[in-house]
């Protein structure tokens, strides 16, 4: 996989491109008039996206009717000399829907312990953790 990023003003906002050619600005958010996302948002983006996609396939596959998703990624960072490294981050999905618990618990348990790249790149470094809101309860 190959990815390109060009300057598109005369300071930090970059459009990056992946093999699709989809665009996604890329900002520093310490600048007045931010344009993009920063690099960590991405991380977090990334994380929960990848999962969401696991997530949904599944469930699709096991015929879940899923009427709302939603996730929310929070990250915890450390200072490592100049660098502020995520140590820790955790992934709170908020599914709606006629969905068996159980069969929502194992999409998730599926995604983030074996399908997900992004999880799975992020191990050994961050701990990623979830949980799952179904119909506005938490499930276990």
């Amino acid at each position: 996989m190959k990815v390109t990023l060009d300057r598109i003003n005369d300071d930090y906002l970059l459009d990056a491109k992946g093999p699709n050619g989809v665009s996604v600005r890329i900002d520093n958010k310490t600048e007045d008039t931010v344009q993009g996302a920063s690099p960590m948002e991405l991380v977090l983006m990334a994380i929960g996206g990848c999962n969401a996609i696991d997530i949904i396939s599944i469930l699709k596959k096991q015929r879940q009717p899923i009427d709302a998703y939603r996730v929310e990624v929070t990250g915890e960072r450390l200072e490592l000399d100049k660098a502020r490294p995520f140590k820790a981050a955790h992934v709170v999905v908020y599914l709606e829907g006629d969905i068996q618990p159980a069969k929502a618990l194992r999409a998730a348990q599926l995604s983030f312990e074996k399908y997900c790249s992004v999880s799975k790149t992020m191990s050994g470094c961050v701990e990623v953790t979830h949980e799952i809101i179904l119909n506005g309860e938490p499930i276990e």
